[in-house]
């Protein structure tokens, strides 16, 4: 059976700040919200031009929480952008921690990485060069030599 997509799904502390610091910082915008009759947001969509990006408040009695801020998470979004420098600078004015500068990397691509006040790590990049695999492994490689 083949997969048709395959969606990001974020659990945040505060679903309301997320979607408006994913506007703020990536220019996401949101599509939809299912709220609860209490306030709580059970599910979100956001179009970060052409991908969505799916997320919800937390639910501690199902297991479902946020990653907590500072800690470490296990999972990196990757934001393949037209300039990684000028999105970082963008998300860490609208609240993102900058956890490593961009920078050109032997894999073809400039990037950098940000954590969200929610704890999400992304890793946002922009390609400077083809790279076929053969090379890339090559110069990996290279960094061990």
């Amino acid at each position: 059976m083949p997969v048709k997509e395959l969606y990001a799904y974020l659990h945040v502390a505060d679903p309301d700040a997320a979607i408006d610091f994913y506007a703020r910082a990536f220019g996401a915008r949101e599509l939809f919200r299912l709220t609860e009759p209490g306030g709580r947001i059970g599910h979100a969509e956001l179009d970060f031009d052409g991908t969505i990006l799916m997320l919800s408040g937390e639910y501690p009695e199902l297991g479902i929480e946020g990653p907590k801020p500072g800690t470490p998470t296990s999972a990196t979004l990757h934001l393949h952008v037209d300039d990684a420098d000028a999105m970082i600078a963008r998300a860490v004015a609208a609240g993102a921690t900058l956890v490593r500068p961009a920078q050109d990397h032997f894999y073809g691509e400039r990037s950098g990485t940000v954590v969200d006040p929610f704890g999400h790590r992304w890793l946002i990049g922009h390609e400077i060069e083809k790279v076929a695999p053969a090379e890339m492994q090559r110069r990996y490689q290279a960094l061990f030599d």
